[in-house]
């Protein structure tokens, strides 16, 4: 199963024009600070996404996968730890439960033990062994292509269901991490905190076809670029575009030192990424980088 590919970002000028010109929330740019249309705000959004696939045309899921089971079992681990540490975990824990009927089976100490390293392996243990029973007796050891369903799995919540649902079925949906939430606000595109309620916005001002690599381009970004503490602003592609420029290191050789992953030439979170990934592939968990 391999993700879906960048999809086209037009321009959608027609859809656009429709949109009420009303008062949304204030922009600071070079003429201080007015109010932003919402046209103004749906263009603007708009036109970061286009410049961010242009940065990031391999953007992708950062979880490696084979399987709808494996990217759902892949996310449940992924909470409160990096990308690169489950992908470290996952082929041990793969081979030895391939199918939901086999991890549904598995000694609870055991399964513990091989998801140790992604922390809180108990309660991730207990949601693995709880959506692999679920999907063994309703769902005939397959996993549905449904957020409905997805969410009645144990451990599986609406970010972890976009997440199989948009790279493993090709349904559009939108992944709000802490990545995505934090840069949203950054961009003032929303001043919502509560996850579903940020969903809901920023899924208003893009088309639904959109919704599965917006989310690939903004977490990429902000892994790389646009850090929490300390975004790289002088080495920022869409830094005059961005209401928060001058929040980071705004010096381009300073911040050119503050990119990570392949921008910054270190390796990436895959240890299998996409053929057109240009940066190096991790380490196996206990190698040598």
């Amino acid at each position: 199963m391999t993700a879906p590919r960048n999809s086209a970002v037009g321009e959608q000028e027609s859809a656009e024009s429709t949109e009420a010109a009303k008062p949304h929330k204030s922009v600071k740019g070079s003429k201080g600070t007015r109010p932003e249309s919402r046209l103004a705000l749906v263009r603007r959004a708009r036109r970061i996404n286009r410049e961010l696939a242009e940065v990031y045309p391999y953007a992708h899921p950062e979880l490696d996968f084979e399987s709808p089971f494996q990217l759902l079992v892949a996310t449940v681990l992924s909470a409160q730890t990096t990308d690169l540490r489950v992908n470290q975990t996952t082929p041990a824990l793969f081979a030895a439960y391939p199918a939901p009927e086999d991890m549904a089976a598995a000694d609870p100490e055991v399964l513990e033990q091989l998801i140790r390293p992604t922390g809180f392996f108990r309660a991730k243990a207990k949601s693995l062994l709880g959506l692999s029973a679920a999907l063994r007796d309703h769902f005939g050891g397959e996993v549905p292509g449904r957020l409905e369903d997805l969410v009645t799995l144990p451990g599986v919540g609406r970010k972890t269901a976009n997440v199989v649902l948009g790279n493993a079925f090709g349904v559009p949906g939108l992944t709000v991490d802490t990545h995505f939430g934090r840069l949203v606000r950054r961009w003032k595109w929303t001043a919502q905190e509560d996850p579903e309620k940020v969903e809901a916005e920023i899924a208003a001002l893009f088309p639904k076809s959109e919704w599965t690599m917006l989310s690939h381009r903004i977490i990429f970004h902000g892994r790389r670029v646009c850090h929490a503490r300390k975004p790289a602003c002088g080495a920022c592609p869409i830094a005059p575009l961005c209401p928060a420029y001058g929040e980071g290191e705004t010096d381009p050789d300073k911040a050119k030192k503050l990119l990570k992953y392949e921008l910054g030439g270190q390796p990436g979170q895959r240890l299998r990424p996409p053929s057109d990934y240009p940066g190096r592939p991790a380490a196996p968990l206990g190698a040598a980088e």
